[in-house]
């Protein structure tokens, strides 16, 4: 059993930055990807940015130059620093983490853009 806690969310201005966090714990062996959804009111949920146990990493075109996603092993969490905040950003943000081809999500958590 694995647990996800999401930290970080709010509201700012646009063009402000925010860094999510979502640290795991529970039964943490070996963690392959960590995954940011984001899904806004009205729309399907998309990925965002992902990163592999290698450190590659991937991006949603939307946020390409503006976020960046990162991982720290040691202490079982995955980052998003996200700069040059929009508007239609604004949505509910969930993690999620891949152990041994098992899934696990977070509570997810909100960010809101104002324009």
């Amino acid at each position: 059993q694995v647990q996800l806690v999401e930290s970080g969310g709010g509201l700012v201005q646009a063009g402000g930055s925010l860094r999510l966090s979502c640290a795991a714990s529970g039964s943490i062996f070996s963690i392959n990807t960590m995954t940011w959804y984001r899904q806004a009111p009205g729309k399907q949920r998309e990925l965002v940015a992902s990163v592999t146990r290698g450190g590659t990493t991937n991006y949603a075109d939307s946020v390409k130059g503006r976020f960046t996603i990162s991982r720290d092993d040691a202490k079982n969490t995955v980052y998003l620093q996200m700069n040059g905040l929009k508007p239609e950003d604004t949505a509910v943000y969930l993690c999620r983490l891949m152990q041994n081809l098992r899934i696990y999500w977070g509570q997810g958590t909100q960010v809101t853009v104002s324009s």
